[in-house]
Formats: C-alpha cells, structure tokens, sequence
C-alpha cells in the first residue's frame, strides 16, 4: 500500500448531494464535467488556466472548502467572514484523501486576504507581522514564507494580482519548494509566467470544460507572446 499519497488523490461528485443540471454552478462546462467525470489530482503543483468565468475559480474554492478550509481564505483553524460568496460546489463533492497525508492546509485568496490579515491583527501569532502595514504584494510573499511551510494542501485563486514580475518568480520558486516536500498546490492562474513552472499539471479551462494540455500549447501563452511581439496589431483594433 502506498502510504505517500498527496493530500487529494481525487475529488468526485457526491450521489447523495447532487447538483441538478440547468443550475448554477453546473452551468459552467468545467464544473459540469467535475461532477460527471470526477477530477484525479496529482502530486505536486496542478494549475487551472482560463478565462474570467470559465469556473477555474469556483472549482479551488469547492476543493478548499471540501477540504475543511475557510471558504474566506486561511487554514482550517481561524475562520472569519464578510458575506456568504461561496458556490454549492463544495457540497456536492467528496474528496478521497490520500493515505497517509496530513491534514494541513491553506487558501490563498486574493480578493478577501485582507479580511483575513484583519482576523489575524485580533487573533495574533507568535510569528506574524502586521499585514496591514505592508503593501499588497509584500503581504502575499510574508505569508508564503509564514505559511507555506509544510506538507498539506495549498489552494490559491489567482494569487499574481498581488504581485509584481519579480514577486511571482518568488511564487514559483515557494511552490517548487511546497512540491519537493511532498506538499500539494491547486492554482487558479491568468499568468503564463506562473503556469510555467517546471514539473506542474496544467489543466485548461474554457467551453470544452477541462483538458490537460502543455504551457506551448496554452491559448493564453500564444495570445501574449502574440501581444508582445507586436502590440499595435491589437491596438489598432482595440482603439481604432
């Protein structure tokens, strides 16, 4: 038996809790394909690459919050909240844990961190700074080196919006590290710089619903290395 799995092996739809077609989320062909097929989740880094709406968002937050994390971001310990945003997703999901795997973890969410850094100022630990005295991205980067230390799962939605180029190679590098100590990441990602971190899973998000595919071949890389090239080609139509 191997006693060396990751945190989630995989998550599948719950018979007993299901979500009736036609209603949101399982409108979104991502989420609809989750709850047909099932999601296997390997070791180490998995990232879901889409467009805004395209679900990769609402399939991290119902692993996390499936997982037992604040559906606000944090750990499963300290949970604060500002308004119920979650989907039924979570619900209607079973995750198979890995044999042998802690329990810890961690969601890193991007648009409600500072609910979270508020949490943290009236239920202080030994080790944290004051997050509000810091700039956005320097707050991200204190807590992957505060909390991104060990061996569970780690949820992150979109967490470049914080950072600068430089700051993300960072990322790269705390991930790459999460990986090599058996830890395991699901990323909701708009960054082909992020999504090319040596060794991920790369999983593309849009109308067809999830398929895995390589950084090369991923429409978001092809659009800015397109962009970059030659930038007045899309600015002619975009202010012409």
């Amino acid at each position: 038996m191997d006693f060396s799995q990751p945190p989630v092996v995989r998550v599948a739809p719950d018979a007993e809790r299901p979500l009736p077609a036609g209603v949101w989320p399982r409108t979104i062909p991502a989420v609809d394909q989750l709850l047909r097929d099932g999601l296997d989740l390997p070791p180490g880094v998995t990232f879901l690459v889409g467009e805004n709406g395209s679900g990769k968002s609402t399939l991290v937050e119902a692993v996390a919050v499936a997982y037992g994390l604040s559906p606000e971001g944090g750990t499963a310990h300290g949970r604060h909240s500002t308004r119920d945003s979650e989907s039924p997703l979570h619900r209607a999901v079973r995750l198979q844990r890995g044999v042998g795997s802690g329990r810890w973890g961690f969601f890193l969410r991007a648009e409600t961190m500072h609910g979270w850094y508020t949490f943290l100022e009236e239920h202080p630990g030994p080790r944290d700074p004051v997050f509000h005295e810091m700039s956005h991205g320097e707050s991200f980067l204190a807590v992957l080196e505060s909390r991104f230390d060990g061996s569970g799962l780690y949820c992150l939605d979109e967490p470049e919006a914080a950072l600068s180029f430089a700051s993300t190679l960072s990322l790269m590098s705390v991930l790459a590290d999460v990986a090599g100590r058996g830890g395991q990441v699901l990323c909701a990602t708009h960054s082909p710089v992020l999504a090319a971190l040596p060794g991920a899973t790369i999983l593309e998000v849009g109308p067809w619903g999830l398929r895995p595919t390589t950084w090369e071949d991923l429409e978001l890389v092809q659009h800015w290395r397109a962009f970059l090239d030659a930038p007045g080609r899309y600015l002619r139509h975009l202010l012409g």
